[in-house]
């Protein structure tokens, strides 16, 4: 009997020990988060307070605007040269009836580049090249103190890495955009045409009879945002990087995803309220 009640003590015991460590890891999981997302909206209200310097960084403006835009221009224009040529040889096989014109195809074709692909494929991509590059870039400053070392000579560290970063990517994106549109259109009426699935001209009616001012708008803005979520997202990590090379590596792979998670909710919510 004493047995018993020593082991149900003890039992009791080793339950009142797990309980803190277990509301420890729930109040770790859910409080993390929130720190996070804490910091990096401070790390955005610190670089809105430093546009006022941004002529003092206007080189650096200059350079992330070469850097993040012009040098993204080959990527981009690949990818939706192949995006417009995929989806106009699948709304072909899909639309294969006599009773349907085959002008259709370009109705569906150019405002599904226009409102999607030509912002969400290039965004992709972007987050990648330019992303994991910003992380990468801010991550080796940060681990090998460069960061430190501008802090300690009086410039403003966030007014002259990040800042330029971000406004390069709000301003650029929409120009890739617009590449990535005219690509992605121009490759589905080259692939129309010499594959003998409908003419130029019946391409170009088409999208003629759907096409409505907003959509491109409405890409405009979702290019927009898109940039700078890739921008900030890439920055934040970066800027709060630790633990030598390795993490260096983790915030390049964490920017690239998490800006893939954040532009498929942009791209909802945008779409919910805007459309």
């Amino acid at each position: 009997m004493q047995s018993g009640t020593n082991s149900s003590t003890d039992l009791s015991d080793a339950q009142h020990s797990l309980l803190p460590v277990i509301l420890t890891a729930v109040a770790t999981r859910v409080l993390t988060p929130v720190q996070t997302f804490g910091r990096f909206v401070l790390l955005l209200g610190r670089a809105a307070s430093s546009l006022h310097e941004v002529r003092i960084y206007g080189a650096r403006f200059l350079d992330q605007v070469w850097r993040i835009g012009f040098e993204s221009i080959p990527i981009v224009a690949l990818a939706a040269l192949f995006s417009g040529a995929v989806t106009t040889v699948q709304a072909a096989y899909q639309l294969v009836s006599p009773f349907i014109p085959r002008s259709v195809i370009g109705s569906i074709v150019a405002p599904s580049i226009i409102l999607e692909l030509g912002a969400v494929v290039s965004a992709f991509i972007l987050a990648g090249r330019v992303g994991a590059r910003i992380a990468a870039e801010l991550g080796t400053m940060r681990v090998t103190e460069q960061i430190d070392a501008l802090e300690a000579m009086g410039l403003n560290s966030v007014g002259y890495l990040i800042l330029p970063r971000i406004l390069a990517g709000i301003v650029m994106f929409p120009v890739l955009y617009v590449v990535s549109c005219v690509v992605g259109i121009g490759g589905s009426i080259l692939v129309a045409d010499w594959g003998g699935l409908l003419s130029r001209g019946e391409f170009l009616q088409g999208a003629r009879d759907f096409f409505r001012p907003f959509d491109a708008w409405f890409g405009i803005i979702k290019a927009v945002t898109f940039g700078f979520v890739i921008t900030s997202v890439a920055c934040f990590k970066g800027y709060y990087t630790g633990g030598g090379a390795e993490g260096v590596g983790r915030a390049t792979t964490e920017a690239a995803v998490t800006a893939c998670v954040f532009i498929l909710l942009a791209d909802l919510l945008l779409a919910v309220l805007l459309l």
